[in-house]
This record gives structure tokens, C-alpha cells and sequence, in this order.
């Protein structure tokens, strides 16, 4: 994994834990939007790394 999908994925971790944890309504509910913003990155950047590697054999 690339170090964005890295970062994305311990955003998503520590926005996800707080939105559960969150006492007030309007906090966990923007900590779950951050969460799903973060994750939906982290599946581009893991989409996009794939494609960079790949490197097929043309012969």
C-alpha cells in the first residue's frame, strides 16, 4: 500500500472511533460524514495504486 492509502486509512480509523464515541449528535454525525469522505479515498487511492503498478508483459 502507497502512503496515501495509508493516511486515508488511519484517518478513516480515527474519524470512524471518534463518530462511535462522540457524545453529541452533531459531532458524531460530521466525524461519521469524515469517515465515509476518508473511505471512499482510501478505495480511489488503493484503485489508482493498482492501476500505476501494473505492468503487464508485452512481447
Amino acid at each position: 500500500m502507497t502512503k496515501s492509502a495509508w493516511l486515508f486509512l488511519c484517518l478513516t480509523l480515527a474519524t470512524g472511533i471518534f463518530g462511535l464515541s462522540a457524545s453529541s449528535e452533531g459531532e458524531q454525525t460530521t466525524a461519521l460524514i469524515a469517515a465515509g469522505v476518508s473511505a471512499s479515498l482510501l478505495l480511489l487511492t488503493l484503485i489508482v495504486g493498482r492501476r500505476i503498478k501494473f505492468d503487464p508483459v508485452l512481447r
